[in-house]
């Protein structure tokens, strides 16, 4: 089947498998490999990617469903090689462990930015609750979304460790 897509702003037209995944043809159809593939059922998101304005797990969601649409992936978040406030937060903090989850945490925290500039500590943990970091480097993942918050010295919203949950 063939699906056309917007991808970081660039428009592509590829031949899919039909029981393709969104990951799959990000990763094999366009070579868009900071997306990765975790526990596969949606639980972990490290195939979290923007579709349509919403974040996705892309293990979930099949290619030809996002036939039309517009998809942000971690290669998208950096401007001419430049990182995004959020990535760069995230390297002065050390919140990027062995980096296999940071593409879809840091996807997960622009989606909370932009539907609250200025989240609390629960509500940043509430916000990568969907993210697992095997490395446990959550307390700088908060960090770093403070600081990308312009929150990091407000002394009432400190990181407490511990706490975080996941479904």
């Amino acid at each position: 089947m063939l699906i056309s897509v917007t991808v970081n702003g660039h428009l592509f037209e590829r031949e899919v498998e039909e029981h393709w995944t969104l990951l799959r043809f990000l990763r094999d159809g366009l070579g868009l490999t900071g997306t990765k593939e975790g526990c596969g059922a949606g639980e972990c998101g490290a195939c979290t990617v923007e579709l349509d304005g919403r974040t996705v797990n892309s293990c979930l969601v099949l290619a030809v469903e996002a036939d039309g649409g517009s998809i942000r992936t971690i290669e998208g978040e950096a401007d001419q090689g430049r990182l995004s406030t959020i990535q760069a937060a995230f390297a002065r903090h050390h919140a990027v462990q062995c980096g296999f989850c940071t593409g879809g945490m840091v996807l997960s925290v622009r989606d909370l930015l932009q539907r609250n500039p200025r989240p609390t500590v629960e509500e940043i943990k509430e916000g990568i609750e969907g993210n697992f970091c095997r490395c446990t480097g959550y307390e700088q993942i908060v960090e770093a979304v403070l600081d990308a918050s312009g929150q990091l010295d407000d002394p009432t919203n400190q990181p407490v460790t511990g706490g975080l949950r996941h479904v």
